[in-house]
């Protein structure tokens, strides 16, 4: 069947657009939370951090520290990439307070290059996405040290889940975890918080972030 010049250049810009459709629908519902210029909106050590080339850096010339967003989440999808250097250690804090530690007080999903010798003794519960001292992540996930990896975080109610580079290596229950005794064998009353801060947990190390983004879920 023969077609008009004007049909095929219709045809084909309809296409187009059912393509940016297509690849917008995933992002649906989700917004930045970083400008890609400065930390506005973020709030604690804010010294310990710098913006490169559009990333949130943790400055080791500044020692990194604790970084949270200025506003509190409860229940989300968080999307995000991030960078290690070699043997690179950072968090990531959710229902996280904006003072004390967030491993603690809140939880922290490690942000770590496991695959370093000198974590080749850690515990399960501290390795890449585990929620430290609670509950251990699946590994081998990561990419190549130097490469961005992708990773999503679903925390709704009492559901944690976390997916690493289209691999989901967490899926904890709360309820569960409160029922029994911790990894490890610490105290961690940020157990029983349902909001908090999100933050990146700093260890001095040059650890990388970009394309931050999140879609708030309904209260439980």
């Amino acid at each position: 069947m023969k077609l008009s010049f004007t049909s095929l250049i219709l045809g084909l810009m309809l296409a187009g657009l059912n393509t940016l459709a297509t690849a917008a629908e995933p992002e649906a519902g989700f917004v930045s939370i970083f400008n890609g210029k400065d930390l506005t909106g973020w709030i604690g050590n804010t010294k310990g951090y710098k913006v490169e080339s559009g990333n949130i850096v943790c400055d080791p010339t500044a020692g990194g520290g604790d970084l949270f967003t200025e506003k509190e989440y409860p229940n989300f999808v968080l999307r995000f990439e991030f960078k290690l250097p070699p043997g690179a250690n950072n968090g990531l804090g959710i229902r996280a307070p904006s003072t004390g530690n967030a491993a603690y007080e809140g939880f922290e999903l490690q942000i770590l290059d496991d695959t370093h010798e000198m974590y080749k003794d850690i515990k399960p519960y501290q390795s890449h996405g585990s929620l430290y001292g609670l509950a251990p992540a699946k590994r081998g996930f990561l990419k190549p040290v130097g490469e961005w990896n992708e990773e999503e975080v679903t925390v709704d109610g009492n559901n944690i889940k976390v997916v690493l580079n289209g691999t989901e290596i967490l899926n904890v229950d709360l309820q569960e975890l409160r029922s029994k005794p911790s990894m490890d064998g610490q105290k961690h009353p940020g157990l029983d918080r349902t909001t908090g801060h999100i933050g990146f947990l700093g260890h001095g190390d040059k650890v990388e972030f970009r394309n931050l983004r999140i879609k708030e879920l309904p209260s439980k």
